[in-house]
């Protein structure tokens, strides 16, 4: 109903309810507690129903935002969960992880003294009341096919791809290095900002929806490439990036400073309730230590968060440009500073010093200056303005490339480009090596889960077409000019067939 909607003018921005920092940093617990019905429902009333939508516009997977919160705002949250469904394979997981700030709610159109609409905390209530009613159904097929596709990768990218084509019929095998699904989702991205359960629901509800888990399987180890083009139709890498950027300075070898993912991996497992070592030997353990995290993403957010809930001494992210600079999240820097990280803004580490085990970063100050060629200000230091950060323990949070997966898979005919990442045709996703695709971070870099959500579903639509285009090739003549395609790594839209007729 109209009049439900354009309530900006007279109802004030509200997330859910956000627990006190000196309670949430005592566990592992997500920070804001669920919207009540009735909150969120008059949080999506807040909607203007805008003509051209900059929330959707801005969205990777251009959500239908505007239409679910209208259907929230009227009560109907069936409807509202099949409206955010159909574009999106995780909403329960981008409404919590996703930087609306920088998304979809910065760029809502209603000016900002009335403040956009709490679009991340609607989406997240959404998903939960349908999880919680049984409105969420595994991926079952109308009708089975006998196509198949192997799956490299169980994130976000990979399960996309695993979803969209299993409720099409084909018969999909998911393969993973890991001991559960999920990649980042389960083992990056701590408890605080996503509860394991979230990602292991779906798991299991995609199990129940026959896609088929081969985990633990290292491909290039224990089953190569070739195998399982051998085995499968068409086959989806999806594997993220995962190998961390070092820092060139002197004292880098010093026991006591690690990459971000061994840090946050560590947590994760010892919060799933894993074994592990090195957290009890306190090796990757936070515990009464001086922690300083180096970079400025928001993996350096989630590690000095989980620092302060593993109880260090102190916690202080240095990072060489200023927080307007910062590429991570606002709010996940506020939420920081609520809980007590400080922050040496401007300032670049020189070198690590210590014995054999780290005591201290030196660090410099850093001034901005005129944009350079990919339009960020450029960083000089300041003469003079060195200063020592003790620590114990020195997280490093620059960022992640790909491994090598040319030598990894053992198949030289996959290209990359000069970043590492896999080459793929932009409308295919298809690499060089025919019916091979890929999507996601290894082919982007190290990008947002939403944009790996995107990659997925759309190479699934391109993988259907590519192989339903073989499949159809009815004659010699037909099979020979799909065999030709395959060749040349060309795919087919839904009206692009090869017919007999041809």
């Amino acid at each position: 109903m109209a009049e439900r909607m354009l309530q900006f003018v007279r109802l004030q921005q509200a997330q859910p309810e956000k627990r006190k920092a000196a309670q949430r940093t005592g566990d592992f617990g997500e920070i804001y507690r669920e919207f009540v019905a009735e909150a969120a429902s008059a949080q999506a009333s807040r909607c203007s129903q805008c003509g051209v939508p900059f929330c959707s516009v801005h969205c990777p997977l251009n959500n239908d935002i505007p239409d679910w919160l209208k259907l929230t705002a009227e009560g109907r949250l069936e409807e509202a969960y099949e409206v955010s469904s159909a574009t999106n394979t995780f909403p329960e997981i981008c409404g919590r992880i996703c930087p609306q700030d920088r998304l979809c709610e910065g760029n809502c159109v209603i000016e900002k003294g009335f403040e956009s609409v709490t679009i991340g905390s609607v989406e997240k209530f959404i998903t939960d009341t349908a999880w919680a009613n049984g409105w969420v159904k595994p991926p079952t097929p109308r009708v089975e096919l006998p196509h198949s596709i192997g799956i490299i990768g169980a994130g976000p990218a990979g399960l996309a791809v695993a979803e969209r084509l299993r409720t099409r019929g084909w018969q999909v095998h998911v393969y993973d290095r890991y001991d559960r699904v999920g990649g980042l989702l389960i083992y990056g991205i701590p408890n605080f900002k996503l509860e394991k359960e979230v990602v292991l629901r779906r798991w299991e509800s995609f199990q129940q929806g026959g896609i088929h888990f081969h985990l633990n399987c290292r491909v290039g180890e224990d089953v190569t490439l070739a195998e399982l083009r051998a085995k499968h139709d068409a086959v989806f890498i999806g594997t993220g990036v995962y190998r961390a950027r070092d820092i060139a300075v002197p004292g880098a070898s010093l026991a006591g400073i690690v990459p971000a993912l061994d840090y946050l991996t560590t947590s994760n497992r010892q919060n799933l309730g894993d074994a592990v070592p090195a957290f009890d030997s306190g090796a990757l353990n936070a515990k009464g230590k001086r922690v300083v995290v180096i970079g400025g993403g928001d993996t350096a957010m989630d590690c000095v968060r989980t620092a302060v809930r593993q109880g260090a001494a102190s916690v202080t992210c240095l990072y060489r440009r200023d927080k307007a600079n910062m590429p991570g999240s606002m709010r996940e820097v506020h939420h920081a500073e609520e809980e007590g990280v400080r922050f040496e803004w401007l300032a670049a580490p020189e070198a690590f010093i210590g014995g054999d085990h780290v005591e201290g970063v030196r660090a410099v100050r850093m001034h901005l200056g005129l944009p350079d060629a990919t339009g960020r200000q450029a960083v000089t230091q300041i003469e003079g303005s060195g200063f020592t950060a003790p620590c114990d323990l020195a997280i490093k949070a620059l960022g992640f490339d790909p491994e090598d997966l040319p030598a990894m898979f053992g198949e030289k005919a996959l290209t990359v480009s000069r970043w590492g990442t896999l080459k793929v045709n932009h409308r295919s996703f298809m690499t060089d090596l025919p019916g091979v695709f890929a999507g996601g971070d290894i082919v982007r870099g190290a990008s947002l889960v939403v944009w790996a959500i995107r990659d997925g579903r759309d190479a699934a639509d391109q993988i259907d077409a590519y192989v339903r285009a073989l499949a159809e090739a009815p004659t010699p003549r037909g099979q020979g000019e799909a065999h030709g395609m395959r060749e040349r790594g060309e795919t087919f839209g839904a009206r692009e067939r090869v017919t007999a007729a041809e």
